[in-house]
């Protein structure tokens, strides 16, 4: 059954790709070079490239085998949010990756092990 409440969940403007050391370099060199996408670069040392209207942002992942992408949803109030994807069964993962302390956001991970970003748009 349906949770129901008023927290909206919305995309937000980041996508992160998770990359082993062995592909990192070819991967960046993949989205610069092949495909050509507008490098981000007031970031550095974040690799980054506009994709649309989003952000892909290529990170270097030593302790992974293999790339994973993670996505990013926004709401205006995460405990709200939390609560509500709790009450759905959704898994919390924050210890994933770690985030600043008083953070207005966590980690979840969907049914199919894709890693989102749930955060206030103004956590950072």
């Amino acid at each position: 059954m349906p949770v129901k409440t008023t927290t909206k969940l919305y995309g937000g403007i980041d996508i992160a790709m998770k990359v082993p050391t062995h592909q990192y370099e070819a991967t960046i060199a993949f989205y610069r070079d092949a495909v050509g996408l507008t490098p981000i670069t007031d970031k550095a040392p974040a690799v980054g490239f506009e994709l649309g209207p989003n952000k892909l942002w290529i990170d270097e992942a030593p302790q992974m085998s293999q790339a994973e992408i993670w996505l990013e949803l926004f709401t205006d109030e995460f405990s709200a949010a939390a609560d509500r994807m709790a009450k759905a069964g959704v898994v919390r993962c924050d210890a994933i990756e770690p985030l600043p302390e008083g953070f207005k956001g966590g980690w979840v991970t969907s049914p199919a092990n894709i890693i989102h970003m749930v955060r206030e748009p103004d956590a950072w």
